[in-house]
């Protein structure tokens, strides 16, 4: 009986793990498009002279 409640339970946290790690690609995925898209944009602006000052992520 405790064996099936141990197997029961790393089921459990490894499904839920599984279920955590799938949604944080998608979170992954969303940022590095934002951080793309930030790059970009400030590189443009850099480019037609409108960025002067230091960005935070330290590019000029």
């Amino acid at each position: 009986m405790v064996a099936l409640i141990a197997l029961l339970l790393i089921v459990a946290i490894f499904g839920g793990l599984g279920f955590a790690v799938h949604v944080l690609w998608f979170v992954l995925i969303a940022a590095v498009l934002l951080w793309l898209l930030g790059w970009f944009v400030g590189g443009v602006e850099h480019a037609v002279g409108g960025g002067g000052r230091r960005r935070w992520y330290g590019r000029w």
